[in-house]
Parts: C-alpha cells; structure tokens; sequence
C-alpha cells in the first residue's frame, strides 16, 4: 500500500481533500508465449503501449499522477489536496485491504473518493460506473483414497474424487442457467426500472457480444438481458480443476483428491460470509460418501451501489464530457473493485469510479495495450475532475 499526500506547499489549506485510488499490481502474463512483445518491456505500436498492466491499472494510475503534476508545472498549485492511495493486491482480491484501510481510517479521511479503473462502455463513450459486483474466490477439495490407486485393481470399488468433483459442481445449476444453491438469491436487489431502460438505450448488441466472446448462444440466466446477467445478476463459476494425471500419454489412477477454484460474483445486497454459508452446506449435503470435502476460503470482497444522483457523479459526468467531447453514461460493471465498497462502508465516503480503458484493451489476457489518445485525454479528464471537486 502506498499512502501520499499533497504538501501544504502546493494545495490550499483550506481546500477539500480528495481521495484517489488505483493499483498498481496486475495478472500474471501467461500465456507468454501469446504475447507479439515481451510482456513487461513496454512497446508502443498502433497508437497504443502495449504491457502487461498498460490499462489495467498503471496507464490509469499514472494519469492521475501526470494530471497533479500538470497543475504544479503550469500554475504552481493544486486546486485541493490530493490524497493518493495505491495498492499492490487488487489483483488478488485485496486480503488485507479491509484491515488497512479500518486501522489507516484517519489517515485517509477525505471529502471526496475517486476510484480510478474500469473504463468505457465502448469507444467514444465514457462512463461513469455506479455499481460493482463483489467477490467470492475459494477453494473446494475433495479427498478420497489414502493415496493414487490402481484403476483397475481398484475400480468400481472406491468413490473417484474427480467424478464426485464433477458431479457437485455439475449440480451447482439448473438448466436455466440459474444457481441451485438454497437462498443464492433470497437478498438479490433488482435494478431500478429506470437503470433497465437506461440499459437498453447504450450501442450494445447481444448478437455481437457471442461472436465478439466466440459463444453462440450466450449463457447465463435465459429470462435476463446479457447486460443484466453481467451488471446485476450473481454467479457461480468453476475456475479451474485439478487432481489426478494430466501429463502426457496414459497413466490408469484412482486419484487421491481433486481440487476445484471457485468464483462468485456478488451483487446488492448479498453478504459474502452468509453466501459462504449456503456454499458449504450446498456441497456437505451432495457429497457422497468414500469421500471427505473441505472448503477453503481466499479472498471475499462486497458489492457496491453508488447513488447516480450524488454530486461527485455528477462531477466526473462534466468532467468526462469535457475531456472527451462524448456524453458519459452511467453503467455497472461485472468485476470487482473492492476498496470502493470499503470506501464507502468504512470511510463513510460516497465513492465515484471511473476509468479510460477500452473493452478491446485485452486486459488480463495476452498483448494487453492502452490507446495513447485515451491516456492523453484521460490525464485530462482527471485534471478537470480536480478542478471541479475543488469548487464543490
């Protein structure tokens, strides 16, 4: 974590304080081999910088940085205290962000919240992001035999973790596309009539959105727009299986264990430990016997809605608008943020997210690159939301 605030030197004592956030860690680069350039030797083509972190979150973060600088190079001062926060483990759920930011509380008190990532709907329109899903990220282990078995000599006679893995998770949802786990969705807040509306005015195509993504049709929920299956709808999703023998040629085991990572995406109002709870007595009441479930929890994270009326929304709309010539509009976001709900919850401030990345920028996956003209612009936009904050 890296805490810095603006000297009395160069801001008014007097001013308001705003709090800015971005991280600087990213998703590791694999696959490697996928990617045109090395992925952290920088290298700018096209119009755009291509790295591993160019958008997500170092391109952004450093435009806040360059927009405070502008104002010390042209006119000797900033229009407020700036309070920057970065942190180095959003990447990975934030594990220690709650403890920090609760006993730093003092230190980051501010009048206003700035959340820097995320970024544009789509090119040409800005957007200013009022809702985040949170996040479960855990781990389900199911250990069988003592150790790796014969198939053969063993076969038929002893519980296959691996198939009793699959059968668990297989049952996780129901051909609607919806979750089974009991009370998944007793707490699940709906959008507003008018965020749906709002919803189906933006340029989105769900036609275009399967071939873009390769998946034709679409998942998810059938009786919910893709947009509201992304924005407002909770998930459940296997990440990755192992367990057994994966290598090359055959190799006829019994496995010991197999191991499944799990996700969950969260939204208003769900509390992750009472979805934790349904988690685990979903999978103690499917577990079948001749084998042993343990479940083993690594990182949660809440849900966030901003209120689209707060004055700091109305600020960056402006701002944006002023930076980008565009009319923003107000979205949510499938990902997780976490530090914004933390923002609001502890800090007691109303947080406003935004970002400049666009949907093609490949964040986290291979040749992951940042438009020049959006980090240009976008150092601009902060420095307009700088001002603007100030004369709140």
């Amino acid at each position: 974590m890296i805490i810095a605030r603006s000297s009395d030197a160069i801001a008014p004592a007097d001013a308001p304080t705003i709090l800015v956030y971005a991280h600087y860690d990213v998703q590791p680069p694999d696959p490697v081999e996928l990617w045109t350039n090395p992925p952290f030797e920088p290298t700018i083509s096209d119009g755009a910088v291509y790295a591993r972190g160019a958008a997500d979150d170092k391109g952004l973060l450093l435009a806040t940085v360059h927009a405070a600088e502008a104002f010390v190079r042209t006119i000797g001062k900033l229009p407020l205290n700036i309070l920057f926060f970065f942190e180095g483990d959003e990447e990975t759920g934030s594990p220690d962000l709650e403890g920090f930011i609760s006993r730093f509380a003092d230190d980051l008190r501010a009048d206003f919240a700035l959340v820097v990532d995320l970024g544009f709907f789509a090119p040409d329109v800005p957007s200013v992001i009022i809702g985040l899903r949170g996040l479960i990220y855990l781990e389900m282990r199911l250990d069988g035999p003592a150790h790796d078995l014969h198939s053969g000599e063993h076969g038929g006679a002893v519980v296959n973790p691996i198939n009793a893995l699959a059968r668990i998770i297989a049952q996780m949802h129901d051909e609607q596309g919806r979750v089974t786990l009991p009370g998944f969705y007793d707490d699940v807040a709906e959008p507003s009539e008018q965020e749906l509306a709002d919803w189906q005015r933006l340029p989105f195509s769900e036609e275009e959105y399967a071939k873009r993504v390769g998946v034709e049709p679409v998942g998810g929920e059938k009786d919910r727009t893709v947009l509201e299956r992304i924005w407002s709808r909770p998930t459940l999703d296997c990440n990755g299986i192992i367990g057994g023998y994966y290598g090359p040629g055959a190799k006829t085991v019994l496995p010991a264990w197999a191991n499944a990572k799990i996700s969950m995406r969260l939204v208003p109002n769900q509390l992750p430990e009472k979805v934790i709870e349904a988690f685990d007595r979903f999978v103690a009441s499917h577990c079948p016997d001749g084998v042993k479930a343990s479940i083993n929890v690594i990182s949660q994270s809440r849900p966030l809605l901003i209120s689209p009326d707060s004055a700091a929304v109305d600020v960056v709309r402006r701002s944006l608008q002023e930076a980008f010539s565009a009319r923003p509009v107000l979205t949510r976001a499938g990902g997780s943020v976490p530090v914004a709900e933390m923002i609001q919850r502890i800090l007691k401030i109303e947080p406003v997210v935004t970002g400049f990345m666009l949907p093609d920028n490949n964040i986290h996956a291979p040749d992951e690159h940042f438009q020049l003209e959006q980090y240009y612009k976008g150092t601009v936009a902060t420095a307009a939301m700088f001002q603007n904050f100030s004369q709140l």
